[in-house]
């Protein structure tokens, strides 16, 4: 579907250089001379670059709708992640830097969003938070105010983040895993 350069969004993902480009941001700049463009900076959703670009409202660019399917996380072989289409039941093998340091918080049977463009896999989505058992956390130190200080801790997947004081090892917690942080104690 082609689309005006002065309509790109954030969240768009287009095909420009022969590559298929999300965007990140946008801004309309209307400068005192020329023509009106709109600012556009894109990553690049197969190798993670970035680009800012300038689009004019006369350009077209190609917007392309990714598939999205749900796939159920089965295991790890080697340096494979394998899922399972839960319509079909097909697997399909990603290599573990696909999915990048997020991969340690797949769990077995935990549903992802895979994104497909021409069905081949460009993007996974995990849960935006996971609950993870800490396996090993500091012990408060007394006299440490609890409004400031977090202390460093290790889950259960291996993954290290900081939590407030009264965490303790053995305690459920939830995390965010986009930004890798503590959000709460689980119930």
């Amino acid at each position: 579907m082609k689309i005006n350069g002065n309509e790109i969004r954030p969240g768009n993902v287009i095909q420009h250089n022969g590559g298929l480009w999300a965007a990140v941001k946008t801004n309309a700049v209307k400068p005192g001379k020329g023509g009106a463009f709109n600012q556009v900076e894109l990553k690049n959703l197969i190798d993670g670059t970035k680009l800012n670009e300038r689009f004019r409202a006369s350009e077209t660019v190609e917007r392309v709708r990714l598939e999205q399917k749900d796939f159920q996380y089965l295991y790890a072989q080697d340096d494979m992640l394998v899922f399972m289409d839960t319509e079909s039941y097909e697997q399909l093998e990603l290599q573990s830097d696909f999915v990048g340091d997020r991969s340690a918080f797949l769990q077995d049977g935990m549903m992802v969003t895979v994104e497909l463009f021409e069905e081949k896999a460009i993007g996974v989505r995990l849960p935006d938070q996971v609950t993870l058992e800490i396996a090993e956390a500091d012990p408060v130190v007394k006299g440490q105010t609890a409004a400031s200080s977090y202390k460093p801790a290790v889950l259960e997947n291996g993954v290290r983040i900081l939590v407030p004081p009264f965490i303790s090892s053995g305690e459920k917690v939830i995390v965010d895993t986009n930004d890798l942080t503590y959000v709460r104690r689980s119930e």
